[in-house]
């Protein structure tokens, strides 16, 4: 039996390693290619397994996917974007829900059936979405951010979906007793898991902790999440439920992280299983005997999911292009409805033909979602641009200022010779701040309506609107302002920007922030005058900590990095080739082997009690006293009549071997009992301080 089990999984690896390769150099999503995993090796393919060799190993995908779910919860963070969650994601959810139930009960299913389908279809792909966001980078960006919190919220959302399907069913209720039911089950898992979160879990990870095993940790966070889903399932619940809870528990202490870094790989592992067996459940002759249909399904779905998709983006007050691009984001079906289509099943909510259906339709939205993530740009200019074209375009521009849906007028004071600033993140902040300081007129432009009424309130000078439009920079100022700055992460976003306000101002003076160094030739083109690459900062900075790590003086320093950042990036790459050896600095040449360390007067050495003069540091031991920490004082280059109090930590300069020698006198010595070395086997006692020579 374990022989036929082993063989079974090494038939789901081996034929998901080769298909995960092909789908890897296309650029397929990995849950796809899982998916097709299973659907070959499955009853409807090859018939290489059944399906039911792989349930118990799908079914840990789930528990595991959902603890991870609940580990990493930040409820500070979701406190953050509570407004984008609880709002965007409650009417994501009705307004698909509404769609397709009016459509499911026209073609003539059941009520509890079309309730179920729109559900199932209203949850989306957080794997997909956010691979393909961060791939491009555009997880900070506003339709990255505004579709994060969507998804966050439909993650959260599955478990009372897969609570209330057996009251959808409604055959296996009985509405006499079960308030009361539900109000015990409640109250017993409440008390379980606040009793558990105050003191069963911190209590075991910190007997664990201190053991310092990784094995044992990850034993213990496997056993935490399986006991939690045991103990729901016991009760009438579900086994995913109690693995969420047992991850809210844990997400709100100190060893939430590393028990992320345990439980992933076991959740990466197991969730594979799960929709390989997902997979194994399509009929392949059902998909093919069916394909236009399907097809045509998929479609209506995408169209469907999309409309609800911007209609929530555009009542969270976001401008057009993030709501052209959240909606499309969201088109597809996500991995949470193949986890409530089994429940269907088993309820008899779905029948076996339309669960058929639904898995075909489910997978090819999934297969074209990255393309038409990456498709929704063009689009999004599309009517971006005629939408400033328009009177009724710039108004829609030029309004909701507040983020509400007032239409009118974003009346701003005269100003010139100003600063506009794009985006008002940390950059942006920090940029508003020095400009304050400096007396420079400026004017912030933002997309986030909550942002935009949440600093009017403060008194900023700020302003609600897409710099991408034409409308928008010039109701700025933009044919008046000096001086540019764009500090957003979106960099299609900030290429329309630099163009726009280009064409309006030639003359005004541009610098744009971008995360990579591919989009400083883009910029330059469209004329941006400075262009400043996080990662190339980034690798300045580091450069910079290296040699001062190396003890080159600042002038020198100076002289490199502003060479830097006038000849480009790849004077970072060939220093050494360009340099002046009659001027430059050499550490091999002039300061070979040199350190600094920080070492502390030990209580009892021989140097607690003793000036810096009866010490003789550089003549006996070839080291210097560069500076002296008591406390929260700093005293540099103390003289030699400074004494030295246990505590004191000195910064020493010299040789790595000078200052290891000189380490060993800085320790306490208290006279204990030690092994000598140099005596083979014997133990002597080391004398007390007193008895050393003072150096």
């Amino acid at each position: 039996m374990e022989d036929y089990l082993l063989a079974n999984v090494d038939v789901i690896l081996g034929f998901a390693v080769v298909i995960l390769t092909i789908f890897y150099r296309f650029e397929f999503p990995p849950i796809l290619g899982f998916l097709v995993t299973g659907m070959l090796i499955g009853p409807y393919g090859l018939g290489i397994l059944s399906g039911g060799e792989i349930d118990m190993t799908s079914e840990l995908g789930v528990v595991f996917l959902l603890f991870t779910i609940g580990v990493d919860l930040s409820l500070n963070d979701l406190w953050k974007m509570k407004k984008a969650i609880m709002g965007g994601g409650v009417l994501q959810i009705l307004f698909t829900t509404t769609l397709a139930f009016i459509i499911c009960t026209w073609i003539g299913f059941s009520s509890s059936t079309s309730i179920f389908i729109g559900l199932l279809i209203s949850l989306s792909s957080t794997a997909i979405v956010l691979k393909v966001f961060q791939d491009k980078n555009e997880v900070d960006t506003p339709h990255g951010k505004t579709s994060l919190a969507i998804l966050i919220f439909q993650d959260l959302a599955i478990v009372p979906l897969i609570l209330i399907t057996p009251i959808l069913a409604g055959s296996s209720i009985s509405f006499d007793g079960a308030f009361s039911n539900i109000f015990f089950k409640g109250s017993l898992i409440i008390f379980v898991f606040i009793l558990s979160s105050r003191f069963l879990v911190p209590w075991i990870f910190y007997c664990v902790g201190r053991t310092g095993s990784k094995q044992l940790f990850l034993v213990s966070v496997v056993f935490i999440c399986l006991s939690a889903a045991v103990f729901t399932s016991s009760i009438g619940l579900s086994l995913a439920l109690g693995a969420f809870l047992a991850g809210i528990v844990i997400s709100g202490s100190q060893y939430s992280h590393q028990a992320m870094g345990n439980i992933l790989p076991l959740k990466d592992m197991f969730m594979s299983f799960f929709f390989v067996s997902i997979g194994m459940l399509l009929n392949i002759s059902y998909l093919l005997d069916h394909l236009p249909l399907l097809a045509l399904a998929a479609v209506a779905l995408i169209i469907i999911k999309s409309i609800a998709g911007m209609l929530i983006t555009i009542i969270l007050g976001y401008p057009l292009r993030t709501t052209i691009i959240t909606g499309l984001a969201l088109s597809q079906v996500g991995e949470f409805s193949f986890v409530l289509s089994k429940l269907g099943l088993e309820y008899s909510l779905l029948s076996k033909e339309t669960y058929q259906a639904f898995l075909a339709v489910s997978i090819i939205t999934m297969g074209v979602t990255p393309f038409l993530i990456n498709a929704s740009y063009r689009p999004a200019e599309f009517f971006v641009k005629k939408a400033s074209d328009s009177v009724y375009g710039m108004k829609l521009v030029r309004g909701f200022c507040s983020g509400s849906f007032e239409w009118k007028e974003c009346v701003e004071p005269e100003i010139k010779d100003h600063l506009i600033m794009v985006g008002f993140g940390f950059s942006g902040k920090t940029i508003s701040k020095a400009a304050k300081a400096a007396g420079i007129p400026y004017i912030i432009l933002e997309t986030n309506p909550d942002i935009v009424k949440q600093e009017k309130t403060k008194g900023e000078r700020i302003q609600y609107g897409d710099a991408t439009f034409g409308a928008v920079q010039e109701h700025a100022g933009i044919r008046n302002a000096r001086v540019l700055i764009t500090g957003i992460s979106d960099s299609v976003a900030t290429r329309k920007i630099v163009e726009k306000a280009k064409e309006l101002n030639p003359n005004i003076y541009v610098i744009a922030k971008v995360r990579n160094l591919q989009e400083m030739k883009h910029l330059h083109h469209l004329g941006a005058d400075e262009i400043i690459p996080e990662e190339y900062e980034t690798s300045v900075e580091i450069f910079v900590r290296l040699l001062e790590k190396y003890l080159v003086p600042r002038e020198n320093i100076e002289k490199m990095i502003n060479d830097l950042r006038a000849n480009g990036y790849r004077r970072l790459r060939k220093l050494s080739v360009d340099q002046d050896t009659d001027n430059e600095f050499s550490i091999k040449d002039e300061l070979p082997g040199v350190e600094i360390q920080v070492l502390k007067v030990g209580k009892g050495s021989g140097f607690d009690g003793k000036t810096l003069a009866e010490m003789e540091f550089r003549k006996k031991h070839g080291v210097t006293v560069l500076s002296v920490r008591r406390g929260s004082e700093m005293i540099h280059t103390p003289e030699g009549d400074f004494l030295l109090k246990a505590k004191d930590a000195c910064v020493l300069l010299g040789k790595p071997e000078s200052l290891l020698n000189v380490r060993k006198l800085f320790e306490s010595i208290t006279g204990e009992v030690r092994p000598s070395f140099q005596s083979g086997s014997k133990i002597e006692l080391i004398p007390k301080p007193d008895s050393f020579p003072h150096n």
